[in-house]
């Protein structure tokens, strides 16, 4: 493409579709037409030069008049209660439930590489003594020792509110960092399992396992859950880039990754009530019974209303993206 007569051909059309949208009185029906007729073209030409001739300034100059352009077609739009419904019954859901392929196999995986290393590290006392000396393993192990203090250790609100920033900053970043073809995800998710698994093996080498089991699993089942999503989703956004399928690498990643941030927000809600169990409910004097109990129901809604909301939602259409209305505009690669 010769930029300079392209250019030439069409810098007309672009200053008459700037006129039109700067002016401050409202549009007659020809006018208005003309300037969807505009946009269209404009938009066409945008994407001719980005994949033919780029010229970053041009390129911007075209940017900002599609992106007006667009703005003064589609009209401006706010978020109200009716988005923060649909996201929560609809599109985060979806997004989960699209996305049970990669995390549920994670969630195995990792599960089983912690037991594992709760075995091994259990089993062997050569491995203990690298991770501690004995008086301090004892002290980590005994009744009333750190373990069982580190959950009562602050007070309940400000646990719970410290829990659930470090857990969510952790999903933010599996799900952020699987663009880098999810190698970043597999490193967080060896560190969380690892950390579960010294846990495991040194209570279990005290013969305290039950009391290990009963401080981790009424938060822990819900929470390692919502960690299991965000890195299975962060492996599919990575492998994404490898294999995008029908669709254009940069679409099938902007795509997914817009999905992936809403699922942000929806699994910091999920760790939200999360830590409000390991803050209130883990520490509590309930019977142990009653404080898995807990964790058991609220894993048991959650997976529920993935499954039949979420899936309700797939078979109807939802994938967990933006409205079409929202999303970036979508511009032929062919005059």
């Amino acid at each position: 493409m010769d930029l300079d007569v392209f250019v030439s051909a069409h810098r007309a059309e672009w200053d008459r579709l700037d006129t039109l949208l700067s002016r401050r009185r409202r549009l007659d029906g020809a006018e208005a037409d003309e300037l969807v007729t505009l946009y269209q073209r404009t938009a066409t030409h945008l994407s001719l030069i980005q994949s033919s001739a780029p010229d970053p300034q041009l390129t911007g100059r075209l940017s900002q008049l599609v992106a007006r352009a667009r703005s003064a077609v589609t009209g401006a739009r706010t978020a109200s209660w009716r988005d923060v419904t649909r996201f929560l019954t609809r599109g985060f859901p979806a997004a989960v439930y699209r996305a049970r392929r990669w995390w549920i196999p994670t969630a195995l995986v990792s599960t089983a590489i912690a037991i594992l290393l709760g075995w091994w590290i259990g089993a062997h006392p050569e491995v203990q003594s690298s991770i501690a000396a004995p008086a301090q393993l004892r002290q980590m192990t005994r009744p009333g020792g750190e373990y069982e203090t580190y959950y009562s250790s602050h007070p309940a609100a400000s646990f719970a509110a410290q829990v659930w920033t470090n857990n969510a900053k952790a999903a933010a970043m599996c799900l952020v960092l699987g663009v880098f073809l999810g190698l970043p995800v597999l490193w967080i998710l060896f560190e969380n399992m690892l950390n579960l698994g010294v846990g495991f093996g040194l209570m279990s080498s005290a013969s305290r396992l039950d009391t290990f089991l009963g401080l981790v699993l009424p938060h822990g089942l819900l929470e390692l859950t919502a960690v299991f999503v965000a890195a299975g989703t962060g492996l599919r956004l990575g492998w994404t880039l490898i294999d995008p399928g029908p669709r254009t690498r940069r679409a099938a990643l902007a795509e997914e990754g817009r999905a992936a941030l809403g699922m942000a927000i929806g699994l910091a809600l999920v760790l939200f009530v999360s830590g409000a169990i390991e803050g209130f409910v883990t520490p509590s004097g309930l019977p142990t019974w009653a404080r898995i109990g807990i964790g058991v129901v609220a894993e048991v809604v959650f997976l529920t209303y993935v499954y039949v909301l979420g899936g309700r939602a797939v078979r109807e259409g939802e994938t967990g993206d933006l409205d079409a209305a929202d999303r970036s505009s979508s511009v032929p690669t062919a005059a």
